[in-house]
């Protein structure tokens, strides 16, 4: 029998039930437990993840380099264009930008509080066609 039955990706913050929100919305997901402190949510594929209050929480800056990257989650997507109009219709920003002359793999943001996380699909196997 395995020692560790789950895991559950925690994030500090100043509101976490705003964050909550925001992610809840992101991932289709439902909220699974909340106190004063704390707000837990499950996203509709299964993933888990709380928010925890911090008053003092500092927001990441990446990708400037000081106070950078803390954490990091990666999304994979089925379509970018679409994943990043649900992230900013949400409240979230874009701090990675890349060539707009190519064909994107993954794009880089930040949720309201500051949080970095990636949208990214699968790499294609074959060469798009057209």
């Amino acid at each position: 029998m395995a020692l560790v039955v789950a895991g559950i990706v925690v994030l500090d913050c100043s509101e976490p039930e705003k964050l909550a929100a925001f992610y809840k919305e992101f991932l289709d997901g439902e909220e699974t437990h909340a106190t004063a402190n704390r707000v837990e949510i499950r996203g509709a594929e299964g993933m888990r993840m709380a928010f925890r209050r911090d008053v003092n929480a500092t927001p990441p800056s990446w990708p400037r380099p000081e106070n950078s990257l803390q954490a990091h989650l990666d999304f994979y997507v089925e379509d970018l264009d679409e994943a990043e109009r649900k992230v900013i219709g949400l409240g979230g920003r874009a701090v990675e930008a890349k060539d707009a002359g190519g064909p994107y793999e993954e794009r880089g943001y930040a949720d309201p509080s500051g949080h970095s996380f990636t949208l990214r699909t699968e790499a294609a196997t074959a060469p798009k066609q057209g």
